[in-house]
């Protein structure tokens, strides 16, 4: 475990240079992102806004390591993300990059221990070190007597704060939520939400929230705007 969180600053952790991403469909080119330019540091949070379907999703993945960009360069602490083998590239985003999407995606059969503990038994650590992992983690979003309990038994933002502790189980340098209050009601989204800001705080992570919620877009540290392939200030 780590002694605390990395001071914020001292240049970003995570940097997007020129990035294009371009799709084929019927003969046609879809030119989603066109030369962005994006730069996250420690303990800052960073909102993406922008229509349905202009390019929010295919900017994360790019970012996290999931989508293969068509130009431009993605950095993480000065390197290329994409400069890895495929088996070095998952490692990465196994230890350094921690995910959350609007649906959950957590394991129907398994408890929520096991379902936070499941990135580091992934990583190669025993069943003991990575519970050891998880129940904290656990007991920090609140759900420290949800420990036994399948995601069957939990509300959607118990569930969504189990997806938020196994995001963080492997003290990830980067934090990529996807719509992370999108299938929330009001009242579990703002808890969701005050969660992940405290948690980028607390653990000096470089965050990238994906959100159509206004309020959220609202608490980070700078919300931008993606249209026509690149970003710009929120509005």
């Amino acid at each position: 475990m780590s002694d605390g969180p990395p001071a914020p600053g001292g240049g970003p952790v995570l940097e997007a240079r020129g990035l294009i991403r371009v799709f084929q469909s019927g003969g046609e080119e879809l030119r989603i992102l066109d030369g962005l330019d994006l730069a996250v540091e420690r303990g800052r949070s960073q909102a993406i806004v922008g229509a349905s379907g202009i390019g929010k999703s295919t900017l994360l993945y790019a970012l996290g390591g999931l989508d293969r960009p068509t130009g431009g360069q993605v950095l993480f602490e000065g390197r290329s993300v994409y400069d890895r083998g495929e088996d070095e590239l998952a490692a990465w985003r196994n230890r350094s990059v921690g995910f959350v999407f609007q649906f959950h995606h957590l394991l129907g059969d398994f408890t929520a221990l096991e379902n936070v503990a499941l990135p580091a038994r992934l990583a190669g650590l025993g069943p003991a070190e990575a519970e050891g992992r998880a129940r904290p983690l656990l007991e920090r979003v609140g759900l420290g007597g949800r420990l036994d309990h399948r995601p069957g038994l939990l509300s959607g933002g118990e569930q969504q704060r189990v997806a938020l502790a196994r995001a963080l189980v492997m003290e990830p340098q980067v934090l990529l939520a996807d719509e992370p209050t999108g299938n929330l009601d009001i009242k579990s989204a703002a808890g969701v939400s005050a969660l992940i800001l405290e948690l980028v705080a607390e653990r000096g992570l470089a965050a990238v929230i994906v959100t159509h919620s206004e309020r959220l877009a609202g608490l980070v540290d700078a919300a931008l705007e993606l249209a026509a392939g690149r970003l710009g200030p929120g509005a």
